[in-house]
């Protein structure tokens, strides 16, 4: 598996120094969220040659590279996945901006988060929201294959702001409803604790990881994490036994203190991964 930070950690004047943190702790992976990442660009999704260019060697001068986008629509005005065909186009025109901004780049993941856009309306059954739903991620789906890459469904709990996909359940069935090879699962070990059943996750792992294309570490309301490097062991270590190859990204908001937060935060994940690594030692002597 590949360690990783999302970028939504830092301040944008920030960025250098924060890959300076992570290229000492020995992280190659780096999740963006584009308005940080192309910065630069006049419309981050459609970023000019020049500052394309420049971002990606500022973040490969540390030895890291893009492993997954996240804020997917931002900027965008008007979407909705279950307020009228209006506001329907207007969120897929969006995520196929975020599809096509992934295929440029070779980016391999996009965690569709957004839960203000997919919150179901009173009057809507939320079995006519799935049906629905799943005819819009299955068209998705295609434009994510064609660029390569894969759209994975975030659970976000009730207290974001959605009655959509709250629960790591719900976002399966889904994602088994939607039957789409580009449409994938996150695990968001935030969600878990929000919900009151991150204790329920290594036991999970076996059948869950195979369905993977990412994970976020993070805690409630996106506060540094991870919180105790000792709680997250058994995950990676469940992870790793269940084949997991792909991103573990730590997802937190700027902390208070900036940047010795971030740092803090980023040792607290390697020591879970290296105890990870000691478990599973353990096991095979």
């Amino acid at each position: 598996m590949r360690l990783a930070v999302s970028n939504i950690a830092w301040l944008v004047e920030e960025r250098l120094e924060a890959y300076a943190i992570l290229a000492e702790a020995g992280i190659t992976g780096l999740e963006i969220a584009p308005g940080i990442f192309f910065h630069a660009a006049d419309d981050p999704f459609v970023p000019d040659n020049a500052s394309a260019r420049e971002a990606l060697r500022e973040a490969a001068d540390a030895g890291l590279s893009v492993v997954s986008m996240q804020s997917l629509l931002f900027g965008v005005t008007g979407a909705g996945l279950f307020d009228g065909a209006e506001a329907r186009a207007v969120f897929e025109a969006g995520m196929h901006r975020a599809i096509a901004l992934a295929g440029q780049f070779g980016i391999p993941n996009l965690v569709f988060g957004s839960p203000a856009q997919r919150r179901v309306p009173d009057e809507m059954a939320m079995e006519a929201a799935m049906t629905e739903a799943a005819d819009v991620f299955h068209r998705l789906g295609d434009a994510a294959a064609a660029a390569g890459t894969r759209i994975t469904i975030e659970a976000n709990p009730a207290a974001y702001g959605t009655n959509f996909l709250t629960t790591l359940e719900q976002a399966e069935a889904f994602v088994a409803l939607v039957d789409h090879p580009a449409i994938a699962l996150i695990l968001d070990l935030g969600a878990m604790h929000m919900n009151a059943s991150f204790a329920s996750v290594p036991a999970r792992l076996p059948a869950l990881a195979p369905r993977l294309n990412h994970v976020h570490v993070s805690e409630p309301d996106l506060a540094p994490a991870p919180a105790d490097p000792a709680a997250l062991v058994p995950v990676l270590t469940g992870l790793r036994a269940a084949g997991y190859t792909k991103a573990v990204s730590i997802e937190m908001k700027r902390p208070p203190q900036g940047l010795a937060d971030v740092r803090r935060a980023v040792s607290r994940l390697v020591e879970a991964y290296r105890g990870a690594h000691q478990v599973e030692g353990a096991l095979h002597a």
